[in-house]
């Protein structure tokens, strides 16, 4: 028999659940969503289904589904759906977790099932309850980890079409059984996948620094080099926006990037000269031009996470899908407690016409992606 569905979720795994319930023949009662422009309400709005945008996306409440009906499907969701709205399901409510429940209960489930080694992944089609993640399970399957893949490639290869396949199967259970299959999870072998620390925040770009100074020093090496270049602009408002220094046989070579204004960048050049006093080779670039191009803003970019193929990639990638570009890139890997991290520090030139509160909704969705610690701050 058909069923009438309710429809909680977002995405694409969301619209493609909703095209899949369509198809079968069940009536869509009801789509719930975070917000207008997702995927799953651009296509639930096309196909002329009842819609109900969450206020926040964490909580379903009960007046959110408004009609009764047979079954409730969760496909790409985290919010909390409340025990008034479950109460609305006469044979049950279902969701789709992509890890082997009771392993990995929680928000990052993928991207813990790669940070603990796991060599296998898989899907659960659970019972909604007034807990997290530990509903029966009414199926699961498995698959193997490709080694070096990330979050995003395990869910698009494998597990996402794994879940589709999985409800499907459940929903038409459901339909002509009129139950759900339903069997405990094991509590001995539960495991928490906790939310990624993700920490982004913006600080205004100082548009009085528009004079920049490229500036190279050149000298036998010794001690104190940097500290004397540091002293030599005391008193003066000079950025010191980026800078590589080494040393090669026994000569120190630097190229330091100053951001003055420029009433004051006849000071920050007569100081600099004043080092070939102390043996010292300095020559400098000058250029008054913005730091940026009209319509853009630059923004310093810090990110750190387990190390593993394809991070710069992702990241490049991600970024100029949404117009922004990376003026600087610096990388590094060390360990710490015996894992190799990886760190990158870069510099970004982002257009005016992506707001902050978007500009932090790619960087955090890229940190999931990639199970890294992002930081962002306004580059003075």
């Amino acid at each position: 028999m058909a069923l009438k569905c309710t429809l909680i979720g977002s995405r694409y795994f969301g619209a493609t659940v909703l095209a899949q319930l369509l198809e079968d023949g069940h009536e869509v009662v009801r789509v719930v969503a975070n917000s207008a422009d997702d995927r799953l309400a651009l296509a639930a709005q096309k196909a002329g289904l009842p819609l109900t945008i969450l206020e926040s996306p964490r909580k379903v409440p009960g007046d959110a589904l408004q009609e009764d009906c047979d079954l409730i499907v969760a496909a790409h969701t985290h919010a909390f759906v409340t025990p008034e709205a479950l109460a609305r399901a006469r044979i049950g409510s279902i969701g789709y977790h992509p890890s082997l429940l009771p392993r990995h209960r929680g928000i990052a489930a993928v991207e813990w099932t790669l940070l603990a080694g796991d060599p296998i992944a898989g899907g659960s089609i659970y019972h909604l309850d007034a807990g997290w993640d530990d509903g029966a399970i009414a199926a699961q399957d498995w698959c193997f980890v490709v080694k070096g893949e990330s979050a995003r490639d395990l869910w698009e290869r494998a597990l996402s079409p794994m879940g589709l396949r999985l409800i499907r199967q459940v929903v038409n259970h459901a339909a002509q059984h009129g139950s759900l299959p339903a069997h405990k999870q094991d509590p001995r072998f539960a495991t928490k996948a906790h939310m990624i620390k993700r920490n982004v925040s913006l600080v205004p770009h100082d548009a009085t620094l528009t004079t920049s100074l490229v500036v190279t020093v050149i000298g036998r090496d010794r001690p104190g080099i940097v500290r004397m270049i540091s002293d030599s602009l005391q008193g003066l408002a000079v950025n010191w926006a980026d800078s590589r220094m080494t040393h090669y046989a026994d000569q120190f070579a630097g190229v330091v990037h100053l951001q003055v204004s420029a009433e004051q960048a006849g000071q920050v050049e007569s100081k600099l000269k004043g080092l070939e006093a102390e043996g010292l080779s300095v020559q400098w670039a000058r250029s008054d031009s913005p730091p940026v191009a009209a319509g853009n803003r630059m923004l310093r970019l810090e990110l750190m996470g387990p190390d593993r193929p394809g991070i710069v990639r992702e990241l490049s990638v991600g970024l100029a899908e949404r117009g922004v570009s990376i003026e600087d890139l610096h990388t590094e890997i060390s360990q710490n407690e015996g894992q190799s991290v990886f760190k990158v520090s870069a510099l970004l030139v982002v257009p005016q016409a992506l707001s902050d509160e978007a500009l932090r909704g790619v960087l955090e969705g890229l940190a999931s992606q990639m199970m890294m610690d992002i930081g962002l701050d306004g580059q003075a």
